[in-house]
């Protein structure tokens, strides 16, 4: 840093485009090659391939004053060119080991391929499943999402989150600092209202244990926090996140983050948009380039301090030293992955089916048998590759589609007469095909029914006003409900949806997400009984997009519903909550919990304060005819307390497999972390209050099962 002049700091703390954009603006190669040779470049992302990062890396290398190597980044979702289901899919497996098999294969795969940096994990909490990036985050509540978001970083960056040198490991970057999903109407990049105590104990807490588990990096958010841009949040980005929790990473900017403020009417032009980011604390400004432009002028005339210049370009070359990019810049071009290996597919195949949803199974639809003498696979997404879902990046999605459906069930099914439909398109529009549909259904012993949502319409910049099946795909589903043959439904979508009057018709329904490149393998997979199904909703699913933010843990009112009493907190014409539940999920065995039991039934505040816990635990036995899995889930409900709680807040949770007739205790340990709260305070402070407690153990969020517990 001593030898580096005022522009080469700037230089550092700039990131530009590569070849393929992913917002408004785009990139241009010479401009980055050109800024790269004059040192004036700190990263590039959306470029990958051993052979392009090492020629933009030779450049930047051999021909700038200092040598100073760019660090890669790229948007390595759920997959490089292995993709496995999107996250909000990950998170309905309940089992962090999932998010963990994608991150370390999609390590892998990017390092090989020069790319140092993702911009993942997004660990948005969001009540709002009209917004598109509900699907790339892990749903409504903050400790499930703490667990994937901790264990997504694991698997990047390794157990040493300081040594990212290692050829199969990659930074992460936590994202979006902070409270997104929180996002009005659902729009994406809108406004975001909150209180002190609501962003500390909802949105704020995943972010913690992705730094907890040493995340390397931190983007800011679109959205204004209570009227002040994340991007220019001195509260958020300075006082919590690197004063209060001590982060020592990098804080870069989202896509033109910066540039934003001018648009949000919080900054007058580019410097002050510059000066104000800065000083906020943003390290690295991604795609527009007001740092570069005018830091010099704000520098000289004190608007920024050269001590907050230097922070800036440590935390840049920090990272780049972790990732051993001063000794190695370039790639081993021998040792690049070029496509999915088989024990690659393996993984994905798996986490595809764990992380799949038996929404409803009447009359023993499901599993279907593999000596049925003729199946009907109908709808727009049966004979569709379209099933990769949100975040894919191109040359992945064309090179190595998913697999689809209609070819998984010929082969999980080989001596079956397997007839195809398309019924419908999959913007529900072309209805020509229903009646082809129909009397494929009306010939077959069992139709498969697959519909759902094109991945175009959820992610980044796809929020749905109406959140339903597109178009005419209900009436396909009605239509061959009328029929009166056994059908199922199979959902692949990237959100919750409110799945209206059909549902009552469908005698069964899969939730299967958008899963990813073994797609049709996985669902197959789990439509036959090979795999029992044993995810459950990270999400609540509304009756209609009318009850929206709905959720499990909103906070009661001082009318809380009764259905006699119209003077209570409801609507007139909708029964009381969702349509299913967070945490809701069926099997194809059945499984009986016992009563909880606690280690003591009091317990100091004090006492929890200096690190007390105590224990909860339950008896659970698969009391059905096939090994299964299920989740058992604590929820934590505090009775009456300085500032209002959550009916139930989710504190622990556990997958576990039995064979039939077997049984295990699940035990959950509680302390001061799931027992307070975050207060109100203009910068809050975290309390443990007497009071009475009710835990409630179960299988999902509507866990009647409860035990007391008294805190003095």
């Amino acid at each position: 840093m001593g030898r580096m002049t005022v522009d080469e700091k700037f230089g550092q703390l700039q990131q530009l485009p590569w070849t393929w954009d992913t917002g408004p603006g785009g990139g241009e190669t010479k401009a980055v090659e050109d800024a790269a040779r004059k040192g004036m470049l700190g990263s590039v992302f959306s470029i990958f391939g051993a052979k392009t990062t090492n020629a933009l890396q030779k450049i930047a290398v051999e021909e700038s004053r200092l040598g100073i190597p760019l660090v890669f980044g790229l948007d390595v979702i759920h997959g490089m060119w292995t993709n496995f289901p999107i996250p909000l899919a990950q998170a309905a497996s309940f089992d962090p080991e999932v998010t963990a098999a994608d991150a370390e294969v999609s390590a892998k795969e990017a390092r090989s391929n020069g790319v140092h940096w993702t911009f993942a994990p997004m660990m948005d909490v969001t009540h709002e499943p009209r917004w598109g990036r509900i699907a790339e985050g892990n749903g409504e509540d903050p400790y499930l999402t703490s667990a994937f978001a901790a264990a997504k970083v694991r698997g990047y960056q390794g157990e040493d989150p300081k040594d990212l040198k290692a050829k199969d490991r990659m930074a992460a970057c936590a994202k979006h600092f902070v409270a997104y999903g929180g996002a009005e109407g659902g729009r994406d990049y809108n406004t975001v209202d909150v209180s002190e105590s609501r962003l500390r104990n909802l949105y704020l807490p995943p972010f913690k244990a992705a730094l907890d588990a040493g995340v390397a990096t931190v983007m800011a958010s679109f959205n204004t926090i209570s009227g002040v841009p994340a991007h220019a949040n001195p509260h958020t980005l300075t006082d919590i996140l690197k004063k209060e929790w001590g982060f020592d990473g990098l804080v870069v900017s989202d896509f033109t983050g910066v540039k934003e403020l001018i648009a949000h009417g919080f900054a007058e032009d580019g410097a002050d948009a510059a000066r104000l980011s800065l000083n906020a604390g943003v390290d690295m400004e991604m795609t527009s380039t007001h740092f570069v432009e005018n830091g010099k002028k704000l520098l000289r005339a004190g608007k920024i301090e050269p001590q907050r210049l230097d922070d800036a370009v440590y935390r840049v070359l920090q990272l780049k030293f972790q990732l051993g990019l001063f000794d190695q810049p370039y790639v081993e071009e021998k040792d690049e992955i070029t496509e999915p290996t088989a024990e690659a597919r393996k993984a994905a195949r798996a986490a595809a089916a764990r992380s799949m949803v038996l929404l409803k199974n009447e009359k023993s639809v499901l599993p279907l048998s593999a000596k049925a003498s003729s199946i009907a696979v109908v709808g727009p997404f049966a004979d569709s590759a379209d099933l990769l879902g949100t975040w894919v990046i191109p040359a992945a999605e064309k090179k190595f589609p998913a697999v689809k459906v209609l070819d998984a069930v010929k082969k999980a099914a080989p001596k079956a007469k397997v007839t195809y439909a398309k019924g419908v398109d999959a913007a529900g529009k072309d209805t020509g095909g229903i009646g082809e549909a129909v009397a494929a259904a009306k010939a077959a012993d069992v139709t498969v029914v697959v519909v759902g949502e094109p991945p175009a319409i959820s992610g980044e910049a796809a929020a749905r006003s109406d959140i339903s099946l597109p178009g005419a795909q209900e009436k396909l589903i009605e239509a061959v409900a009328a029929t009166g043959k056994p059908f199922v439904v199979v959902l692949v979508n990237g959100r919750p949806l409110t799945v209206g009057d059909w549902l009552a018709q469908a005698p069964a329904v899969l939730e299967a997400w958008h899963p990813g490149i073994e797609a049709g393998h996985a669902i197959a997979d789990v439509l036959f009984g090979t795999v029992n199904p044993g995810g459950k909703l990270p999400a609540s699913f509304p009756r209609t997009v009318g009850q929206i933010p709905i959720h499990y843990n909103h906070e009661s009112t001082g009318r809380p519903y009764d259905a006699d009493n119209k003077y209570t907190s409801k609507y007139l014409d909708l029964p009381d909550g969702p349509q299913f539940p967070f945490g809701f999920g069926l099997s194809y065995t059945d499984f009986t919990l016992g009563e909880p039991q606690l280690s003591r039934s009091s317990v100091t505040a004090d006492a929890l304060r200096k690190g007390d816990t105590l224990e909860v635990s339950i008896e659970v036995r698969n009391t059905g005819e096939r090994a299964g899995d299920e989740v058992v889930q604590l929820y934590v409900h505090d009775r009456a307390a300085s500032l209002t709680q959550p009916v139930r807040r989710l504190r622990g949770f556990r997958r576990v497999t039995l064979e039939p007739g077997k049984r295990t205790t699940v035990r959950f340990r509680l302390g001061a972390a799931d027992l307070g709260f975050w207060t109100n305070d203009s910068h809050g402070h975290f309390t443990v209050e007497a009071g009475a407690f009710d835990l409630y153990v179960g299988t999902s969020s509507a866990a009647t099962a409860k035990v007391g517990l008294t805190v003095s």
